[in-house]
């Protein structure tokens, strides 16, 4: 099933970066791509401005979702491009859209006054609650998205011991539509009661962490990789927070992956990890939803 690449648009030059790199996505996967415009805020100015009805709303279409589609056809000119304006609030739009997408793009922020914020209340919402891979077009980094990001690798921090990581092969995927290597990092450290007089860990605590961080990539590669053996996988353990090791690792990347666990079926854990590279990573995010 082909399904489309669906951007969120709002008309800010984060949400236009976030259609070029949408657009490119689209045109990898050799998906169609899909224009979509949360218009419920503009309701309310109707109520506030009295404006005729639907004369507003025809305008921001023209505006912010024609203009999208126009910078999308531009960009690839025999990209198959739909467009929707829904007049809902942008979260529950976007969550919806992403059930049906092979991924969900966002910017990572938004038009509001805030502007100081790292990310959008939007766009973290949108990733810890869509049931697809989302990808927050953001940081500085943001403006390389498009044709110059498929020269650089693929970044995927691998979970404990999970053989078969929705996050994992999201990675592989784009890894192999782009020609790039793909480095799968795994974190390690010692915490500081661990010492050689632990009954587990004497003589070598270190080493111990370090040997489950190789386990950990073998076992979650493993499937994967059988799956795409043209994708040259460069397996790193680095000791250090996950944190710290994955903002490192998202220098020069074309992409970051990382996993996102339901709870108890009610939505997606954002984990300080997640929360961490969407607010700082040097490069686009993937948040992609592990099943329990």
């Amino acid at each position: 099933m082909n399904l489309p690449v669906i951007v969120g648009v709002d008309g800010s030059e984060s949400s236009l970066r976030a259609v070029d790199w949408a657009t490119d996505e689209a045109a990898l996967r050799g998906v169609p791509l899909r224009v979509v415009y949360a218009s419920l805020w503009e309701r309310y100015e109707h109520a506030v401005f009295a404006a005729g009805p639907g004369k507003t709303e025809q305008i921001l279409t023209d505006v912010l979702v024609v203009a999208a589609a126009k910078r999308a056809r531009r960009r690839v000119p025999d990209m198959e491009i739909a467009t929707e304006v829904v007049p809902e609030g942008p979260v529950p739009v976007l969550r919806r859209a992403a059930r049906g997408a092979s991924a969900l793009v966002v910017g990572s922020r938004g038009r509001g006054g805030a502007a100081e914020l790292l990310l959008g209340s939007v766009s973290l919402a949108v990733a810890g609650q869509a049931d697809g891979p989302v990808i927050v077009v953001r940081g500085d980094h943001d403006d390389r998205a498009g044709p110059p990001a498929r020269g650089r690798r693929i970044v995927v921090g691998v979970p404990d011991h999970a053989a078969d990581s929705a996050a994992v092969r999201f990675a592989f995927r784009e890894a192999a539509q782009r020609a790039v290597p793909l480095e799968a990092v795994r974190a390690w450290h010692c915490t500081a009661h661990e010492t050689a007089d632990h009954l587990l860990l004497a003589g070598e605590p270190a080493h111990v962490h370090e040997q489950s961080a190789v386990d950990a990539l073998e076992t979650g590669l493993h499937a994967p990789a059988e799956e795409y053996p043209a994708v040259e996988v460069r397996r790193r353990t680095v000791e250090g927070t996950a944190r710290t090791v994955l903002l490192d690792a998202s220098a020069d990347a074309a992409l970051l992956v990382v996993g996102a666990r339901r709870p108890h079926g009610i939505g997606l854990r954002i984990g300080r990890v997640t929360h961490a590279v969407l607010h700082h990573a040097a490069c686009p995010v993937a948040v992609v939803p592990e099943r329990a």
